[in-house]
């Protein structure tokens, strides 16, 4: 599933390509795709005809477009799922296997003139939703100096990447937990964007093993943690973010490729890259986690004796 950084790059694509530009026709090929509308198919279209896009904004994994053109602030809301792609076309481009929204995009010298929803797994979708003030008064994401955000994604924390991010507030909530450290950064009410892969990295980057419970958490540890976080998500948007097959790719429908630099994520069995730096051969190793998998090295990020599994 498309983390931060993925969606990121998304982000910055439609900011280069689509903000700016209005919407002249929409066309919905699988009414599945726009089933978190209330609206239904015919009023998604409807409504999203004739107006315009003003930006292009993120909070976590949850991306929008504020609209021009209606009587109450609304944004057009994308959710990548599993397997969601966002891609800028010219009109008369062959349509992609899986397409299921199209919106027609007013002509602007240089750029395609479509913006294309392709989703194989239909876990993801687009929908319109009225937009609220933030909890905090601050910008609703990445990409706007505006104090709103859609109702869909009012309940999301900001993310390590966001300048109004508050490593204080941070480190009191995750000291109030009862868990362990790796499900809290996975709860996206506490902070968002980080999936199972960059947790991973993060921890392995911060030497920190998953079941280590969040109220041992010190002050210096949970700034350690949020610096190993923005580390990785700074290096996984300059690669692109990651690919591992050909579901996640930008608006252009290139791949990422921070799947080469990855530290511990899928890489059981073989060598901690920390570890042979100082002669020791430690292997990675594999945990089942939540129906999925950790993956962290036994010497450097050793289990707690207090461990919270």
């Amino acid at each position: 599933m498309p983390e931060l950084p993925e969606v990121e790059v998304v982000r910055r694509g439609l900011e280069s390509w689509v903000a700016g530009r209005g919407v002249e026709g929409v066309r919905v090929h699988d009414t599945r795709s726009v089933r978190r509308h209330t609206g239904g198919a015919e009023d998604f279209s409807a409504t999203l005809a004739g107006t315009s896009i003003v930006e292009t904004v993120r909070r976590g994994k949850f991306l929008w477009m504020p609209l021009r053109g209606l009587p109450v602030s609304t944004a057009l809301v994308a959710h990548l799922g599993m397997s969601g792609q966002l891609l800028v076309e010219e009109a008369d481009a062959a349509d992609e296997k899986h397409l299921k929204v199209v919106l027609e995009l007013e002509a602007s010298a240089g750029k395609p003139g479509q913006l294309r929803f392709i989703d194989q797994r239909i876990f993801g979708g687009m929908f319109l939703s009225p937009m609220v003030p933030t909890g905090d008064g601050g910008p609703g994401g990445l990409g706007s100096a505006q104090a709103l955000m859609p109702v869909a994604a009012a309940h999301i924390a900001r993310d390590v990447l966001d300048p109004v991010f508050d490593v204080e507030l941070f480190h009191r909530c995750l000291r109030a937990r009862r868990t362990n450290i790796k499900r809290a950064i996975l709860d996206q009410n506490l902070v968002s964007g980080v999936g199972n892969i960059y947790a991973d990295e993060a921890l392995w980057e911060a030497r920190m093993h998953y079941a280590r419970p969040t109220d041992t958490m010190r002050r210096p540890d949970s700034i350690r943690l949020v610096e190993a976080l923005r580390s990785i998500m700074a290096r996984a948007l300059e690669a692109g973010g990651t690919s591992f097959d050909k579901l996640y790719v930008n608006v252009n429908g290139a791949s990422g490729y921070f799947s080469r630099s990855l530290n511990a994520y899928g890489r059981n069995g073989q060598p901690c890259r920390r570890c042979l730096t100082g002669g020791v051969a430690s292997l990675i190793r594999r945990d089942p986690f939540m129906g999925r998998s950790s993956y962290t090295c036994p010497t450097c990020q050793r289990a707690p004796r207090n461990a919270r599994w």
